[in-house]
């Protein structure tokens, strides 16, 4: 059976091993695939079977193209990136991995906040660059430094990853509010569940941990910024469409938004344009909160389980049923 992993760099950079899914058959893995020419991304699927894609696109070109194909294994949760539904129609089943990163994704998100709180990696290079050498005082500090005990978080999207941010949140005294559509009782054992209206007027820091939906799609936007608190933090390693990148430019630089500390921007990898780039206050990396050698282990194993599974003839983590 021939399998073919068509960018598999990201999740294995040479730290793993791909032997759990080479039990299976033949694999062939490409490090990258353009994301933009079909024709290479057809070429390279070949007649395999089964085929893993982490954001290479999978469109109904590329389907209708690739007959052998009966099995699409993305290494990530999200799956927009497939025409799932033109592969339903096609008889083509599409698995995810839907729990992985809950760990890391929340312990960066934190990880940003802090880094805006105390920038630990401006005062690092400074000291390293001599700063602290020559400074007439015994200590320094080139920002406002922020202490988040009894400030107050709001958490829009209380999912695992929503939770596991708001644990972490709570553990440093911070008080946790929460705006999701489904409440639940470990939820509230966290978080008071709050309107997001309310969310927005109380909340000193606002983390966004929801899926980019309709109604979530630049939900960061000048009319809601408008509803913060003046100086409010605003903590994304979601979806970087969540937030209209203008109007968050627009608040930092005119000092409604204190800081911003973002892993995802709406499209990437990021373009030399983006207003943020140039924003005052904004900390960007470059969408790794998922890339833990840990969380990145339990890719493999879930996309080797859903690999065995499929060919036992009892599919799971199917999203295109």
């Amino acid at each position: 059976m021939k399998i073919v992993v068509l960018d598999g760099y990201a999740e294995n950079p040479g730290d793993l091993s791909w032997e759990a899914v080479e039990r299976f058959g033949d694999v062939t893995v490409y490090d990258r695939t353009s994301f933009t020419d079909e024709d290479e991304i057809i070429e390279r699927i070949g007649d395999a079977e089964i085929v893993l894609s982490n954001k290479t696109p999978i469109s109904a070109k590329v389907i209708d193209s690739c007959p052998s194909m009966k099995f699409i294994g993305v290494l990530a949760t999200g799956y927009n990136v497939i025409d799932c539904a033109h592969a339903k129609e096609k008889g083509v089943l599409v698995a995810n991995v839907p729990t992985y990163g809950t760990a890391a994704v929340g312990q960066f998100a934190i990880a940003l906040l802090l880094e805006i709180c105390h920038h630990v990696g401006h005062h690092d290079k400074t000291v390293h660059d001599g700063v602290w050498e020559r400074n007439a005082d015994w200590c320094y500090w080139d920002y406002p430094l922020v202490e988040l005990a009894g400030k107050t978080i709001g958490i829009i999207g209380f999912g695992r990853i929503g939770r596991q941010t708001g644990k972490i949140a709570k553990a440093i005294g911070m008080e946790v509010l929460a705006f999701d559509s489904h409440p639940t009782e470990e939820g509230r054992e966290i978080a008071e569940y709050t309107g997001l209206d309310e969310l927005l007027g109380r909340s000193d820091v606002i983390a966004l941990h929801c899926p980019l939906l309709p109604d979530t799609r630049e939900i960061i936007n000048r009319a809601n910024i408008a509803k913060m608190k003046d100086g409010v933090i605003l903590i994304n390693n979601s979806r970087g469409q969540l937030v209209n990148e203008h109007d968050l430019a627009e608040a930092l630089n005119s000092g409604k938004v204190y800081a911003a500390g973002l892993d995802v921007v709406s499209s990437e990898p990021i373009k030399g344009d983006n207003p943020l780039l140039t924003a005052k206050n904004c900390i960007i990396t470059p969408h790794i909160s998922w890339a833990a050698k840990e969380s990145r282990q339990r890719i493999m194993d879930c996309t080797a389980a859903n690999i065995r599974a499929y060919l036992e003839g009892r599919p799971v983590n199917i999203v295109n049923l």
